[in-house]
């Protein structure tokens, strides 16, 4: 009880009040667009780079600490990722006061005609913010934030509820905390940013939060090497949760493009995973009980899914893109896109994902 308290005005130290605003992140705004940010040499900060080694997925009994409406809301949607640069006078205290306006700019963007296009049949918008406790994994960790958007449509009953038409959240888990020491005062580092509804109300959304905030946002797509990480770590937990299935879609480059879809028996898939991991489980106890896993291991799993399906079917997959990746624990797209269906993997899952939102940092 004495967490709950104190999380839901979580915010990361550095945050402290500052008299004057910085204009740093306005300047990073502008490197999205080819220009330089005052940030740009901050030391510690340029040469980062993916993680080649990290834990394995470890289960997280979150069910116990997360609100389960909040919880049934993160694992049963298909999210669009981007990414945030830290927000400059953020504040968890003021959530009430953010969800106003919000409202308000929503709604005076509706008047000029911006937002008519949402949805034709609804009247006014209501905007809820809220924070999600339980999912914060170390101190350094902001909170994270749940923003949702209802509407009663025109011709509803008196007595008919609002419905949810967008939701969205933003969030730090297990974020670096080289660079989230190195933040100047006043801001709080929420780099992961997912939205699902309409475009043109994640559009506004976005904006407010740039007007608001003096941040940045910008596409977060999730690359080659981390989709194959999402492999190795989801099929490394075939034992505790039943895979179902190892689904990876491939795009190769010959006209017109061809598209692959691999799917791989879980068995077959952990079997392999197995002979991969073999060589670091019988080093020390020390090394099995961390559990860690290279990204030359892997790379090695990849390869082997290739192998075996070039000995097949004669084609080589190592030639073209892997765009997709999808077991019951989750799914994952090139595009930014991303859904996960098992809470108890989830704070690892976006472990992997804030890491990637911070390499995307325009600084």
């Amino acid at each position: 009880m004495e967490r709950l308290q104190s999380s839901v005005v979580r915010t990361p130290p550095n945050s402290t009040v500052v008299q004057r605003r910085s204009k740093s992140y306005r300047q990073s705004y502008r490197s999205c667009l080819g220009a330089p940010s005052r940030l740009g040499l901050t030391p510690g900060l340029t040469a980062r780079r993916l993680n080649s080694s990290r834990r394995a997925l470890k289960s997280h009994v979150i069910t116990e600490k997360v609100n389960p409406e909040h919880l049934a809301l993160l694992v049963k949607t298909e999210w669009r990722l981007s990414y945030v640069t830290p927000l400059h006078q953020f504040r968890h205290t003021q959530l009430k006061r953010y969800s106003r306006q919000l409202s308000a700019f929503i709604a005076a963007e509706k008047q000029q005609g911006v937002a008519m296009e949402v949805e034709g049949s609804q009247s006014g918008f209501r905007v809820s913010f809220s924070v999600v406790q339980g999912l914060a994994a170390t101190d350094d960790d902001a909170e994270t934030v749940l923003i949702q958007i209802y509407s009663t449509p025109v011709f509803a009953r008196q007595d008919e509820p609002q419905k949810s038409v967008w939701s969205g959240w933003l969030t730090c888990i297990n974020g670096n905390p080289e660079y989230l020491e190195s933040l100047p005062k006043g801001f709080t580092c929420l780099p992961l940013f997912g939205g699902s509804g309409a475009e043109v109300l994640t559009s506004l959304v976005k904006s407010w939060f740039q007007r608001t905030f003096d941040c940045c946002f910008g596409p977060l797509e999730i690359n080659h090497t981390s989709l194959q990480w999402l492999a190795a770590l989801w099929t490394n937990c075939h034992t505790e949760s039943n895979l179902q299935h190892l689904k990876m879609i491939w795009t190769l480059p010959v006209v017109p493009p061809l598209q692959v879809t691999y799917t791989v028996n879980p068995q077959d898939a952990w079997e392999l995973w197995m002979s991969v991991r073999k060589d670091r489980l019988e080093r020390t106890e020390e090394e099995a009980e961390a559990g860690s896993i290279d990204i030359e291991e892997v790379v090695r799993f990849v390869q082997g899914l290739k192998s075996h399906f070039y000995r097949h079917f004669r084609l080589d997959l190592s030639a073209g893109n892997l765009n997709q990746v999808s077991t019951t624990l989750g799914s994952a797209k090139s595009s930014g896109k991303i859904k996960i269906s098992n809470s108890r993997y989830m704070i690892t899952t976006l472990t992997l994902l804030t890491e990637c939102a911070l390499l995307k940092m325009p600084i």
